[in-house]
């Protein structure tokens, strides 16, 4: 398995939630590939930490579908398949659309220009065919009402099953991300406007407009 180089190794202080980030982004931005095999002892010396943080983060990884472990074998990250991203896809959009609905009137005009200015951030990515500032600058937009509701069992589950969205998202916004900017409009002049049943109207349709079949991998 190839390790990235010149990459600053995780502090000794940070909780395993750290490592566990740490090795999701590198999966979904494709530094590891599908069907690479992840040896725990060489991702702790990539991070420098010991190899128990890894572990756990590994068996985290495999119950949001990233990685297949098979126990006492290998841990090798898992292919983009169809009907696993169809059904985090519907997770997540059940998810945002609830956190729409019920944050819209909770946020205030700074909220409202974080998300014009993270919008605006992202079409410029998207633009530019910048992938990796395309899909920060995404998450960015919609963590915003998810924030402001701070319904933490809502937030667990997006942790959960975001990252299957997001490999498939890197797929989509790699080839077409201009009618995201459209749609992430019309979210922000609802909210603006308290429209909150239309505003949640769209935000399940941003996320439920992921084709899975088109993000699946041989």
């Amino acid at each position: 398995m190839p390790i990235p180089q010149g990459t600053s190794a995780v502090d000794r202080t940070l909780l395993r939630d750290d490592v566990f980030r740490r090795l999701r982004d590198a999966i979904v931005d494709g530094t590891f590939q599908p069907g690479e095999q992840l040896k725990d002892g060489e991702l702790a010396s990539w991070l420098g930490v010991s190899r128990t943080p890894v572990r756990e983060a590994l068996l985290r990884l495999a119950g949001s579908g990233l990685v297949v472990a098979l126990p006492g074998r290998s841990t090798t990250v898992s292919a983009v398949d169809a009907q696993t991203v169809r059904d985090a896809r519907d997770v997540i959009a059940a998810m945002h659309q609830l956190a729409v609905r019920q944050a819209t009137g909770r946020l205030d005009a700074d909220d409202v220009r974080r998300m014009r200015d993270a919008n605006r951030r992202f079409a410029s990515a998207v633009k530019s065919g910048d992938v990796a500032a395309a899909l920060s600058a995404d998450e960015e937009l919609h963590r915003v009402p998810v924030a402001v509701l701070g319904n933490q069992a809502l937030e667990a589950v997006l942790e959960q099953f975001d990252p299957v969205v997001r490999r498939a998202e890197r797929m989509r916004f790699s080839v077409d991300g201009g009618t995201s900017v459209a749609q992430h409009e019309q979210l922000i002049d609802l909210i603006e406007a308290g429209d909150a049943d239309g505003a949640a109207s769209v935000a399940f349709d941003i996320w439920h407009s992921l084709d899975a079949g088109d993000a699946s991998e041989a």
